[in-house]
Parts: structure tokens; sequence; C-alpha cells
């Protein structure tokens, strides 16, 4: 029996590089392209924020509570923006590690609407009839 040595790419004492993934650019561009459309809709929905106010109105015939009322209203204001800084984080450290990253910010416009009806329904719960 006769026991020869490995061959020579075996031998070697520093570790295989790891290959790295060619980044793919249609990503990077529609990724950036989406943060910038997403930081559009954080300003409208900001905005939409701002407008529940307007359920203040009712208060002339109804008793409303004025302190649930502004919770929803900031809540309403300030949550978009809160969303958008998490996308952004989001969507570069994905990037980075070279993952998808174009659904981060749909996923973040998709989750401003569902905060703003959350926004809404605490207004429209400040309103007694």
């Amino acid at each position: 029996m006769t026991f020869s040595m490995p061959p020579s790419s075996y031998r070697t004492l520093s570790p295989e590089r790891a290959s790295r993934r060619a980044p793919r650019v249609w990503d990077v561009a529609l990724t950036v392209v989406l943060l910038v459309l997403l930081t559009l809709f954080a300003l409208a929905a900001s905005y939409a924020g701002f407008l529940l106010a307007m359920a203040s109105d009712a208060c002339a015939t109804v008793s409303c509570d004025v302190e649930t009322m502004n919770v929803g209203l900031w809540f309403g204001v300030i949550s978009p923006w809160a969303v958008l800084l998490l996308s952004v984080v989001a969507a570069v450290v994905l990037l980075v590690r070279q993952r998808l990253a174009f659904w981060v910010p749909l996923t973040g416009a998709a989750l401003m609407v569902a905060l703003w009806f959350v926004a809404a329904a605490i207004v429209g719960s400040a309103v007694r009839q």
C-alpha cells in the first residue's frame, strides 16, 4: 500500500477566498430611485398626517379627547420619517451585503400608508359621539 501526497491544490496554508458576487447594477439603481421616491412619499404622508387635524372640526358639536387627538396627529406626522430612516438603513445594509434591496422602499411605502390609517384611527377614536 502506498500513500501519495495530495494534489498541490490541497496543500495551501491560506484559506480559499469566497467568490464575491458581481453587484447587481439594476438593483442598486432601482433601489436608489425608489428611495428618492420614498422621500417624496414621506413628505406627502407627513402632510397627510397634518390633515388629520381637520378631525378637530367635529369638536364644535361633540366632546373630544384633545390629548388622544394630538397623539394621533403627531404619530401621523412623524411616523413616515421614521419609516424612511429605517428603510434607508435597511436598503444600504442589503446593498453592501449585495442582496436584493429594491423591495425595501416598496415595503416602506406600504408601511407608511398602514401607519397613516393607524394614526387616523387614533384621531378618530378621540372624537366622542
